[in-house]
């Protein structure tokens, strides 16, 4: 997919599906610019504008640095607490909705007028997970927050429909990525990880950042408001 002359956001790209996206973007041509509280080697060799940002605090003069017009952004911090549910504090619930889902809403407002610039329109991809749409047992925090992105996704791509900007979501499921490396630690973890999917292995970060691509593409121009599940056939199939 060729992204030469696109200036794109992407919030979280330090490590797994941020990083993977950016190498996909940065082979692309994309002009980038990445905002993470810290700046890993890898997302230093792509040589994109680097914005040190807190997803969890205000944005302030964080952006400031941003060009004029954006074509794409990509929010990507997330987080991953499992536990029964009497077992969870209230400031899990809190924390977990203030990463996932205030903080996409704060870059958002950040960024939304440059966004709107965007000539042809611009898109932005946002995360849930599949325990947003199927239940699963020890994740009501985290699958309250992403159910609370989705209806932000669909809101907010109604009300910018108009303007050309696009707004998507993607839904994953387990994935092998640093945030989820307690869960896939030992080879029995990951072999009982692989074997809940239909298509017997978990997500590569790749999956993903392949699905935020298209997304972000000339490609995908007539898709908003959608919630994509890229979950190994998981949320669908027994």
């Amino acid at each position: 997919m060729n992204f030469t002359g696109k200036n794109i956001l992407i919030v979280g790209a330090s490590s797994g599906i941020g990083l993977a996206t950016a190498q996909l973007l940065h082979d692309g041509g994309a002009t980038l610019f990445t905002a993470s509280r810290h700046l890993s080697p890898e997302l230093a060799a792509l040589g994109a504008t680097h914005l040190a940002y807190d997803a969890t605090q205000p944005v302030g003069a964080a952006f400031d640095a941003l060009p004029d017009v954006l074509h794409g952004l990509v929010y990507c911090p997330g987080s991953i607490k499992l536990r029964p549910f009497e077992r969870v504090p209230l400031d899990d619930f809190r924390a977990d909705f203030e990463l996932n889902v205030l903080g996409a809403v704060q870059a958002l407002q950040a960024t939304a007028k440059r966004l709107k610039k965007a000539e042809g329109g611009a898109s932005v991809v946002l995360f849930s997970t599949v325990a947003a749409a199927v239940g699963m047992s020890f994740h009501t925090s985290i699958a309250t927050a992403k159910a609370a992105v989705e209806g932000l996704t669909r809101a907010l791509a109604a009300e910018y429909a108009a303007s050309g900007l696009r707004v998507n979501c993607l839904a994953p499921s387990l994935t092998d990525t640093p945030l989820a490396a307690a869960l896939l630690n030992t080879p029995e973890k990951a072999e009982a990880g692989a074997k809940r999917h239909p298509l017997q292995r978990v997500g590569r970060a790749t999956d993903l950042a392949g699905m935020a691509a298209f997304l972000l593409s000339d490609q995908a121009t007539f898709i908003t408001g959608q919630v994509l599940a890229v979950d190994g056939g998981m949320g669908k199939l027994k």
